[in-house]
């Protein structure tokens, strides 16, 4: 016998929003990752029959749309005060921490041509900084492509695994195994090096 929630059109369904859609998905993909998420998994978790969702996201797609623009709107960068240095490590610390606490969803959204839409506050925050470091107004867009380029990919070579075994090998074979402080040079020192090589290609871009 099915349930309130359950019942093919009944009122449980109406209690439904896109909003407590996204946020049970992320919670799914949280905990097992993009590909245990399922219309069906995500109904049962509801409570809700699997069809009734569909009156609010019309496929996996468009759910996976909504639970990573849900993420976005998470995104408030501090980028206000300081040096446009200081500004971009905080922008920078600020994404990687919510790419910690999202990573299961960050790591397949990476893959995908539009992971940063313009309007996304990862987007306008980077091209502000930009422009506050003297950046020309042409080089703007160019140079931000390239930083986050480069930025998203050491996200993912953290979040997959690549930069954290890859920190840890030594130049030669002959080097022996890797001592413990090179093998933790895959996380907060490999993410400031990252950040100060950034900087330094920005300064080396600046107009004399």
């Amino acid at each position: 016998m099915a349930t309130t929630g359950q019942a093919a059109g009944g009122r449980g369904d109406a209690r439904l929003s896109e909003k407590g859609i996204y946020t049970a998905a992320l919670r799914l993909i949280d905990a097992d990752g993009v590909g245990a998420l399922s219309m069906r998994k995500l109904a049962a978790v509801l409570g809700v029959n699997p069809m009734s969702l569909y009156h609010h996201v019309p496929n996996k797609a468009a759910l996976l749309r909504g639970v990573k623009n849900l993420v976005a709107a998470q995104f408030q960068p501090r980028v206000d005060g300081g040096t446009w240095q200081e500004q971009l490590h905080r922008f920078a610390s600020d994404f990687r921490a919510l790419a910690h606490r999202h990573p299961n969803l960050i790591v397949h959204s990476l893959a995908s041509p539009d992971f940063i839409e313009p309007e996304d506050p990862f987007w306008t925050g980077l091209t502000g900084v930009l422009t506050s470091a003297g950046v020309p107004a042409t080089e703007v867009a160019p140079v931000g492509a390239v930083l986050a380029s480069l930025f998203s990919g050491f996200l993912l070579a953290e979040g997959n695994g690549t930069l954290g075994r890859l920190a840890a090998l030594q130049p030669t074979p002959a080097a022996g195994p890797a001592t413990a402080s090179t093998a933790d040079a895959g996380g907060d020192r490999s993410f400031t090096l990252a950040i100060q090589t950034l900087i330094a290609g920005i300064e080396a871009h600046l107009p004399r």
